[in-house]
């Protein structure tokens, strides 16, 4: 009877010391790839508001704090999309890293208005043609819903 015990206890021994399936360990790395890939996202993300709120503060004003308003009005409508600067532009990108919308502030190229624009990603098509820049000289209540309805559009 001891001898049964015996090779009954080593049985379990050989069991335990076995470690994880290979179904487990699959299922182990795939978690790992999945948190280093969470991690570097957090880390751009976070890299990439900075550069961004970076970029907005050397701006002169008014542009400065029109870039300051879009900013939050795209964090609050478009939570999907991260902040990151495009041409050291002020830039908004999809989760593919595609920049959906930017903020130009005049100084960029010398230009007459600073602007908001969108690039092809955005789902602003309607019929044939369609804008997908627009001019800003001043930033009031009705310009700041425009820009809303047109992120919250373009995300869509």
């Amino acid at each position: 009877m001891k001898n049964q015990e015996s090779i009954n206890n080593a049985e379990m021994a050989n069991q335990t010391t076995q470690g994880f399936s290979d179904q487990e360990k699959a299922a182990m790395r795939e978690r790992a790839k999945e948190l280093k890939m969470e991690a570097r996202m957090n880390k751009n993300k976070a890299a990439g508001e900075n550069a961004v709120l970076s970029a907005i503060a050397a701006m002169e004003e008014p542009d400065r704090s029109m870039a300051t308003r879009i900013h939050e009005i795209i964090k609050a409508n478009a939570p999907t999309l991260f902040a990151k600067t495009w041409y050291g532009m002020p830039a908004y990108a999809n989760k593919d890293g595609d920049v959906i919308c930017f903020f130009q502030n005049k100084q960029k190229f010398n230009a007459r208005y600073a602007t908001i624009g969108f690039n092809d990603k955005a789902n602003l098509d309607e019929g044939s043609m369609w804008p997908t820049s627009f001019a800003l000289m001043a930033l009031t209540a009705a310009e700041e819903e425009r820009i809303a309805a047109l992120v919250r559009k373009a995300v869509s």
